[in-house]
């Protein structure tokens, strides 16, 4: 195929006559010079487009093509699609739309979701075989057929066009939530599933699935928590039925596949509850995981656990990149994955064999009686790790007012790499608990090089022995309900965690009316789980503790039912962001960063902070990097493009020297990963701008820009 670069209209139509002839034989979009045909760009996951037409020379000419207001702000985390001319993406209310790519005019919107904004969405998959063409994508516990030139509901497609994400659960799951953010990852007429799952005690198992996407048919399973006479079994307790008590170990943040080979690659999560491991001793396969599956029947080929026992919520967070590297003198076909902790792991695509040393280093133990911390974890010697691994004295913030008091909360914590929490007393996670590498991940362009963005964020955590018998301290049913269910995210007084993202709701009842509240337990609202599972009552009773409704009768202590009590005896006190009286991180910057890794040496080319708090610009400090969500795109015309920072600003930068060569003001912050893409031979770049999180305004726009004609 040639470069795109500048092409008349006639090299286009060839490319594009190639491709359909290779969409008719596959069955499936390929990631080609023209589309962005499936997430993140295509099944290696790679973020990297060989469009040119935008360059290093150009670039500082880009101006919005179009815009396109979805009508419904609120945080969007897409990453569209977009096949031939048609764009496909998701609004903030998990609406399903078709836009026509060059000029953004909405082709068809679907709004089968009930237009309540429930979980975030991070895109869709498309899918055709002849004249069938077909989106699918998940809302709440449902994988939906669209089909895609209409946006009609395929009703063959299951049962009334869905099918249930628990479908291969089994028991376990029964009244528990389940549902997926991630698009799913196609193999011939298979769609793999990511899904979350709660992460406290009771969780849902996260078990792998396969569906065949023109039924709806449940194709295969793996069981990432494995049954009797399985291998991993012997990982967990002996005699322990944790099938059907422990829950988590999901892939939620998405998978990869080469298909030539007709190898899935999947990251998994930690088990549940994710901060106390005192029912489940043992390294607990197959969570914290790289998955080698046959895509075909989801046979285990190989897999690599990067958490023993994890005790930190340390997940996989991102889909692991398929690249193809030079050592010494060799190609090697290779699979990358990065980590919460900053880390970078590459393996042989076929054997799973490490293509650096991996050496298991010794870590604390835990002082938490009943837990048995694993006393080793793996560390890759190279690539060295892209964000900080260690605080000192020193990393306290200068920019502080109040930085003796930093001091102090540094000094009375626990610390270091893999240090278990405590009851009692606070312990600084660092990275923090997102990460290091987060859910946009990594690019690799053709050349193997890596580009991934991190936060640098301390989080303090720490646990507290939970009531031996909560109705002594008189508290209400809908009390200990919030307290079991609710209160790690928004606090057991209500205060929440606002700077980490967790909202306080003390005075909920002067935002939300009960239809809406009962809206919001029921499905989940942008990363909280919706809690459907719950008896109409309990979610009652909830409701009725938040809006101080509670009729006389029931604010007498009450009989905790067994579903109230948990296997832990510990409760997980909140996640703190460790800040400044400011608000500003308590550690020196920079507070986020974008880093240039050369995989096939094992060598950073460059880092540099990424994002500013322009009121700290003002002042005369150095852009300090901002928290970012959303990951990059590389181009074979040497750029790379982000969004991702709290300061709302959308990037373009040399891929070579890290050098900033444009930048423009989004409607909204956009925390997601943009896409590029050509039609009628102009190359365009689009990104979500939702805004949203990390308390930025709302917004409601997809905004594309291209050169000037």
């Amino acid at each position: 195929m040639k470069k795109l670069g500048k092409l008349a209209v006639p090299a286009i139509a060839t490319v594009l006559g190639i491709c359909q002839l290779f969409v008719a034989g596959c069955g499936h979009t390929p990631a080609n010079y023209i589309e962005w045909g499936e997430y993140l760009g295509g099944p290696e996951r790679n973020h990297f487009s060989r469009l040119s037409q935008i360059d290093t020379s150009n670039v500082a000419d880009l101006q919005p093509a179009w815009v396109y207001h979805t009508g419904d702000s609120g945080q969007v985390q897409c990453n569209p699609i977009i096949v031939g001319d048609v764009l496909y993406g998701v609004t903030a209310s998990n609406f399903v739309f078709a836009l026509n790519a060059a000029t953004g005019q909405e082709l068809w919107i679907n709004k089968s979701s009930t237009g309540f904004s429930g979980n975030v969405n991070r895109g869709v998959t498309y899918w055709e075989s002849g004249s069938d063409k077909r989106i699918l994508f998940a809302y709440g516990e449902w994988l939906t057929a669209l089909d895609a030139r209409t946006g009609a509901v395929v009703q063959a497609f299951g049962e009334g066009g869905r099918v249930s994400l628990k479908s291969g659960l089994g028991p376990a799951a029964k009244d528990k939530f389940v549902g997926s953010t991630t698009p799913g990852t196609l193999y011939e007429n298979l769609i793999v599933m990511p899904t979350r799952v709660g992460e406290g005690d009771g969780a849902a198992p996260g078990h792998i699935q396969a569906f065949d996407v023109k039924t709806g048919e449940l194709a295969w399973v793996f069981h990432t928590i494995p049954r009797p006479g399985e291998p991993g079994y012997e990982t967990w307790p002996e005699g322990f039925e944790q099938h059907e008590t422990i829950g988590g170990a999901n892939s939620w943040a998405g998978m990869a596949v080469d298909r030539k080979r007709g190898i899935l690659y999947v990251p998994t999560g930690s088990p549940a509850f994710d901060f106390y491991g005192g029912g489940r001793h043992g390294k607990n396969l197959y969570a914290n995981c790289l998955l080698a599956l046959e895509a075909r029947t989801g046979k285990l080929i190989w897999y690599y656990q990067f958490v023993h026992h994890d005790i930190w919520d340390r997940d996989l967070p991102a889909p692991p990149n398929l690249v193809t590297l030079s050592r010494q003198g060799k190609k090697t076909d290779a699979v990358a994955q990065v980590t919460k902790s900053g880390h970078v792991f590459v393996f042989d695509r076929e054997s799973g064999t490490p293509i650096f040393p991996i050496e298991e280093q010794a870590f604390p133990a835990s002082s938490v009686a009943g837990e048995t911390a694993w006393p080793t974890q793996p560390v890759p010697t190279q690539p060295k790790p892209f964000a900080r691994q260690q605080l000192a004295e020193t990393d306290i913030s200068g920019l502080a007012e109040n930085r003796e008091e930093l001091v102090a909360v540094y000094h009375a914590a626990n610390k270091g790499v893999f240090q278990p929490l405590a009851v009692g007393k606070q312990t600084i996670l660092f990275p923090g608990a997102d990460g290091g590498a987060e859910w946009g991940g990594a690019a690799v362009d053709d050349q193997g090089i890596m580009y991934v963005n991190a936060n640098e964020m301390a989080w303090l955590f720490s646990l507290s022995p939970k009531e031996e018998d909560d109705e002594s301290a008189g508290l209400t049913t809908g009390n200990l309900l919030f307290n079991k269910h609710c209160a790690a995210c928004h606090g057991v007084d209500l205060t929440g965690y606002p700077s980490s993202g967790y909202p306080a709701l003390v005075d909920v009842k002067k935002s939300f009316r009960r239809p809406e509240l009962e809206k919001i337990v029921i499905n989940g609202k942008g990363m909280m789980p919706g809690f459907g599972h719950l008896t109409a009552l309990d979610r009652q009773a909830i409701i009725d503790f938040l809006l101080g409704a509670e009729k006389k009768e029931a604010q007498e202590a009450t009989t905790v039912t067994s579903a109230l009590q948990s296997q832990s005896p510990y409760r997980f006190d909140g996640y703190n962001k460790f800040l400044d009286n400011q608000g500003y991180p308590a550690i020196a910057p920079p507070w986020g960063t974008l880093t240039a890794i050369d995989l096939n040496t094992g060598e950073h080319v460059w880092q540099r902070p990424l994002g500013e708090f322009k009121e700290l610009s003002a002042r005369g400090y150095a852009p300090t990097g901002t928290e970012n969500y959303g990951g990059p795109v590389v181009t074979a015309g040497g750029l790379l493009f982000i969004a991702a920072t709290k300061d709302g600003m959308f990037r373009a930068f040399d891929k070579t020297t890290g050098k900033l060569l444009w930048e423009a003001s989004l409607p909204a912050p956009g925390f997601a990963t943009p896409s590029t893409y050509a039609v009628n031979g102009k190359q365009y770049i689009v990104v979500a701008a939702g805004g949203t999180k990390l308390g930025t305004p709302k917004g409601d726009a997809y905004v594309a820009y291209s050169l000037p004609d």
